[in-house]
């Protein structure tokens, strides 16, 4: 089987320069999907014009957002700063949302810098009229550290909502089959323990998820270019749970186009934004190749490998930067 890696977008301007041409979007442009009614904006999360026009008069009941929380983003703020920029795209989600709706947003804590920008984030939380409902924690199987301190192998997870929103309860069990007993308790006069009173043969998922694969080169959902993608599974759990078939989900900040691709496998529509046309143009072929294939993402390859094998210039340049021969 050919390999066919390819570096990290982001990171690389050059790169992002040279496949600009094969993308269909430019900054403004919105494609809608006429198979199942789904959106990609190409425009900032945090401009109002870009988030209105997407959605018109509908209004979503879920959203889940992953925006740029690692070092790179915020080079040039502070962790406050960075803070009262989340502000603005929270409340932009605020006005696309339904009266009753959920609301998670994935975010980091630099465990060396004071768990930056996640404390800072949690205090601006307190100033919206979101309602707090859990922090969850999902499990990396390998992570980073030092010979100095303790792994990291965290991604948080920030639970909130607006009026009451859906909670389906039955769609929380994990694959993890229940096999302990114990936790007895007494319930109508009778001591009863914990298998006996479930309503599954599986574990129930908590606020620590620990049953979901990290994202990694060998994985079939694997997007090569894109930096720490969601397993789909943890953006399926979230859109099972909180919305129901045919309710609009959104996510603005796309990227590597999980959230889509999670609502097309659960018969949700997806309302999604992403500033760089590179990342809505990855979404986008991501959804056309799990529709042709059924294939998550690019295991061995990349979404642009067609291209790179037909552009010399191309070609050229990444043989010459990162030794890397199509």
């Amino acid at each position: 089987m050919d390999k066919h890696p390819f570096p990290r977008i982001d990171k690389d301007e050059e790169l992002q320069h040279l496949l600009i041409p094969f993308c269909r979007m430019s900054k403004g442009d919105t494609w809608i999907d006429d198979q199942n009614g789904h959106k990609v904006a190409c425009g900032s999360s945090d401009d109002s014009q870009t988030v209105s026009s997407l959605f018109g008069a509908e209004k979503a009941t879920l959203a889940i957002h992953d925006p740029p929380y690692n070092f790179i983003a915020f080079q040039n703020m502070t962790a406050d700063e960075y803070a009262e920029w989340c502000k603005v795209w929270i409340d932009l989600t605020d006005k696309v949302f339904a009266d009753d709706a959920s609301l998670y947003v994935w975010l980091g804590a630099d465990q060396t810098n004071h768990f930056e920008p996640l404390p800072n984030f949690m205090l601006m939380m307190q100033k919206t009229g979101f309602d707090s409902r859990s922090y969850i924690t999902m499990r990396n199987q390998r992570g980073y550290g030092t010979q100095k301190n303790w792994m990291s192998i965290r991604q948080e997870l920030l639970f909130y909502s607006k009026g009451s929103p859906l909670f389906n309860i039955e769609s929380v069990y994990t694959e993890i089959p229940k096999v302990l007993r114990g936790y007895y308790k007494e319930v109508n006069g009778e001591v009863t323990e914990n298998l006996a009173r479930s309503k599954s043969d599986n574990i129930r998922a908590g606020n620590v998820w620990v049953d979901i694969q990290q994202v990694f080169h060998l994985r079939d959902e694997n997007v090569n270019g894109c930096y720490a993608q969601k397993p789909v599974k943890s953006i399926e759990r979230i859109v099972n749970v909180s919305s129901s078939k045919g309710d609009l989900v959104t996510d603005f900040f796309s990227h590597a186009g999980t959230t889509l691709l999670a609502c097309e496998k659960n018969d949700r529509r997806c309302f999604t934004i992403d500033i760089n046309p590179v990342y809505c143009e990855i979404s986008i072929r991501r959804l056309e190749r799990f529709r042709k294939s059924g294939n998550l993402g690019w295991q061995n390859s990349n979404p642009f490998i067609e291209e790179i094998k037909k552009n010399r210039k191309l070609k050229n340049y990444l043989n010459k930067k990162y030794k890397l021969n199509y």
